[in-house]
This record gives C-alpha cells, sequence and structure tokens, in this order.
C-alpha cells in the first residue's frame, strides 16, 4: 500500500493562515450565482472529501510519470517500470512498505488509443497481480493468478469514451473510467534469493499502445499538456486548482453529477479555472473552513475504519465504482489510509498498534508473541504474511538479521509445537538461538504491524467479509 497522507494533512490549516496573512482586507465580489458563504463552505467541505483522492492520485502520478526530477520517477507514460527489489530500511520513499512482492508500473495515456497489456505465463505456485486504478482510485480491474489465472495473455485497456471492436487475440477488455490510469503489478517474492526468477517473470510483462500490437499506423499524437507542479507546499494552498485540473480528465459518471454542480459554484471543474491565489478573502476563507472541517471528517473516519478484532482492524475498503456507490468519504478513507490498496477480495490488511489487552505495542519496554492455533494460520490461497514497521514512522526497522517480515513461505524454516501451533516472538531483542528461526525483530520503540492476506479464501474458515469473516487473527500478547 502506497499513502500521500503527509502531502495533504496540513492542507486545510495552511489555507486558512495564507489566505488570513494579510494587513489588508479584500472584500469578496460575489456573482450573482455564487452561494453565499456558509453554503460555500458547505461546498469546499464536501468537494474536498470529494476530490481527495482524485488529488494524491495526481501526486503521485505526477512524481512517478511525469516530474524527472522529483526523486520518484519511474517512467513515461505507456512504459513499464519494473522494480526488481527487496525493500529495507534503507527505502523511506514510501509509508508501510510491502516486501513481499516487488512492484511494476505503468502509468497510461487513453487519450488517443487504448493499452495492450500482456503478461507471460507464470508458476502457478507464484502469485502475481495486475491491479487497474483509474484517476478516480476505482480498482476497475484485476489480470492475474486470482482474476485471469496463471497463463500468458494478452489484454486490452481502454479510455472512458474509447469505441471500438475488440481485436483477435485480447483476452478481456478493462474500461478506465478516466483518461490517465496506472497498472500496479505485484509479483511474489519467495525470499531475497528468489529475486532473479521474479526479474525473469517481470521481463515478459509487455506494454504496447493498440496499433503497435496491431502493427497499424498509430493515429495522431494527443496534445501536449502543461502539467502543473504539485508537492506538499503547493498542495496546501491550491487543492481545489489541483482538483479543477485533474476533472477534466475525467469524464463525469452519473452519481457524480450533484457533487460536480455543487463545485461548479464555486468555480471548479471542466471548463472553470479556479485560481485560490486570485480569490477575495471571504472566498478563501469559504474554501479553508470547508476544507479543515472535510480534512477533520476524513481523519476521524480513518481512525475508526472497519472493526476491531482482537486488536487489529480489519477492513476492506477498497473497490470499483460500485463498490463505493458515490460514497465519497468511504473513498476519501481508503485514498488516505493507503492509496492503491487492493479490493478485500484480491488481498485483505489486518493491522495494529496495540497489543490484545488495549496496550499500545512496544519494544522498549515488552516483548511480544502471536500464535496461531493448529490450523489456524491465515486462511488464503496464496500466502500471508506479517510485517514489521517503525510505529511511528510506518518504515521497515534496521534489525540484526536483516528480517522485515515473516511469511508464508518461510513456514519450512520455522518450529511448531508439538499440537501444530505456530508462535512468532515479536522483540527487540533475539529470544535466543532456538527461537530465532520465529522472531520478528522489532524496534527499541512503539511497533506497527500489518498482516496481509493474499487471495484470502472465500469458503470458512474465511476473513471474508472483512471484519465478519469466521476467521480472525488472534491478538498479540505481552510476554510476562
Amino acid at each position: 500500500m502506497f499513502t500521500k497522507r503527509d502531502l495533504l494533512r496540513s492542507a486545510a490549516l495552511a489555507t486558512i493562515t495564507a489566505s488570513t496573512a494579510k494587513s489588508v482586507p479584500v472584500y469578496a465580489q460575489i456573482s450573482a450565482d455564487r452561494p453565499g458563504f456558509f453554503k460555500a463552505k458547505d461546498i469546499a467541505e464536501a468537494g474536498f472529501i470529494y476530490g481527495l483522492p482524485i488529488v494524491m492520485n495526481y501526486a503521485v502520478m505526477h512524481e512517478y510519470a511525469i516530474d524527472r526530477s522529483s526523486g520518484q520517477f519511474k517512467a513515461p507514460f505507456n512504459q513499464i517500470k519494473n522494480e526488481p527489489n527487496v525493500f529495507t530500511y534503507k527505502d523511506t520513499a514510501i509509508v508501510t512498505p510491502n516486501s513481499d512482492t516487488p512492484y511494476s508500473f505503468v502509468w497510461m495515456d487513453l487519450r488517443t488509443e487504448p493499452v495492450v497489456l500482456s503478461v507471460p505465463a507464470v508458476d502457478s505456485k507464484r502469485y502475481y497481480s495486475v491491479m487497474l486504478c483509474d484517476g478516480n482510485t476505482y480498482n476497475y480491474g484485476y489480470i492475474g493468478t486470482r482474476a485471469t489465472g496463471s497463463e500468458a495473455g494478452d489484454y486490452m485497456v481502454v479510455g472512458p469514451d474509447w469505441k471500438g471492436d475488440t481485436p483477435a487475440g485480447i483476452k478481456q477488455v478493462f474500461r478506465s473510467s478516466t483518461l490517465f490510469s496506472v497498472a500496479g503489478y505485484r509479483t511474489q517474492l519467495f525470499g531475497p534469493d528468489d529475486l532473479d526468477n521474479v526479474k525473469e517473470v517481470q521481463a515478459g510483462y509487455k506494454v504496447q499502445m493498440l496499433s503497435a500490437y496491431l502493427k497499424q499506423t498509430p493515429p495522431p499524437a494527443a496534445p501536449a499538456i502543461d502539467f502543473p507542479k504539485i508537492d506538499k507546499e503547493l498542495v496546501k494552498t491550491n487543492f481545489f486548482d489541483y482538483l479543477d485540473f485533474a476533472l477534466q480528465f475525467a469524464p463525469a459518471q452519473g452519481n457524480e453529477k450533484e457533487i460536480r454542480a455543487k463545485l461548479a459554484l464555486i468555480g471548479v471543474g471542466p471548463g472553470k479555472t479556479f485560481n485560490f491565489k486570485d480569490l477575495p478573502l471571504e472566498q478563501k476563507l469559504e474554501i479553508g473552513l470547508g476544507m479543515k472541517e472535510g480534512q477533520r471528517k476524513v481523519d476521524e473516519a480513518v481512525g475508526n475504519v472497519g472493526k476491531t478484532v482482537n486488536g487489529w482492524r480489519v477492513s476492506g475498503l477498497p473497490g470499483d465504482s460500485a463498490h463505493y456507490n458515490g460514497d465519497w468519504l468511504k473513498r476519501a478513507v481508503a485514498a488516505q489510509a493507503g492509496i492503491y490498496g487492493n479490493d478485500p477480495e484480491e488481498a485483505t490488511y489486518p493491522f495494529t498498534r496495540v497489543d490484545s489487552d488495549g496496550q499500545t505495542l512496544d519494544g522498549s519496554k515488552n516483548s511480544y508473541t502471536l500464535t496461531f492455533a493448529p490450523g489456524q494460520q491465515p486462511p488464503v490461497n496464496a500466502f500471508w504474511s506479517l510485517t514489521m514497521y517503525d510505529g511511528k514512522s510506518q518504515l521497515l526497522i534496521e534489525n540484526p538479521i536483516n528480517r522485515y517480515l515473516i511469511n508464508s513461505p518461510m513456514l519450512p524454516n520455522m518450529k511448531k509445537h508439538a499440537d501444530g501451533s505456530l508462535t512468532l516472538y515479536i522483540q527487540n531483542k533475539s529470544p535466543g538461538a532456538d527461537k530465532e528461526a520465529n522472531w520478528l525483530p522489532a524496534p527499541n520503540d512503539t511497533i506497527y504491524l500489518v498482516m496481509r492476506l493474499y487471495w484470502p479464501k472465500t469458503e470458512a474458515p474465511s476473513i471474508l467479509p472483512p471484519g465478519e469473516g469466521t476467521w480472525q487473527p488472534p491478538g498479540i500478547k505481552r510476554v510476562a
């Protein structure tokens, strides 16, 4: 999972500060059709919640596919970038990094023609997935072990208004609701010595424009776009400028007409030219107060997401357009909690910061155990893992055995009790040579743990539906 929370967390407060830091008062010139102060504030609040995932996505796209100097640039549009590496404590660009499945990325520009994504045959024992996520942060399709199987295949991704025949050889067509979209590939890594095999699979991922796939002359190039630069400072005041820009590439869906009409009343939307810095003071205050209240509601909802099960928070937030069904707060929470998270059917992510008694996990004060009863390990069709993070930064931690997670492929080398149960030792210091195979090193500080269940089973026992399933993650126990 990725998150851009820091990019937006202080946006509302900074907007108000910027708008009031003037010694000379400026009076609003409110047009006849512009709503009054409080109604405009309410529109800004609703618009912030609606637009948060869209702006967050634009920020990632700008870093990964547009700004070559960002330090995070991956590849230009319609070119794949493979990341054949194991994340360690040295990787600090993305919080809560995933060390199970090295990534590949393709940011797609679908304005002129579709893109064809080709995948190789992959050993059925190795899980992989290609998640298709559009500018609205809807997961609108999957290719991979669960969704399409392990065979080789060609798949076509089309834009929202594309009309045409499906060429021979294309197994499935996926339609993005926006003109720019991302394909995020996850390829299972069995261990550090498996990296060359992952690279071989990644080398088989191919990306072509439809015309190249058909060996035809490509259509005329789309007009060049002057993408506005975005960073955590600019977004503090320019949030609605970015939303205004992004919406031109996202045709309104039926359930968006109401919120789009409201945004148009404050100058945001396709055909508009919203510019925060040119607004009169009163209108800046409308926007700033609305953003602040919108962010408060998102933060509150993130804190209460899902259900608490034995100290773990279990939820199933991400999904497609039908999954959200116009619930913009639910969509904003999914993005802020971890943009580009999987649908729960593809992967479910219980997480915790507390033990089974509700006390904060802290490696400087306690040692802990997590025990799976006989036959009660996470029920998955692919694999499961438990990853350790620093409780404050949510980054992987440096440790003497360079172990950042324990996952099911490691089980043959781990020790079980006589009854078949499995205990993991979660602590800062070694539990002893006889237990080190089951040791997940913890920071000498607070702890954040994430369990990942890839392709969770649907038959009992199952974690699905998330938080209500027949399987529950066991609580973390303090060692006396």
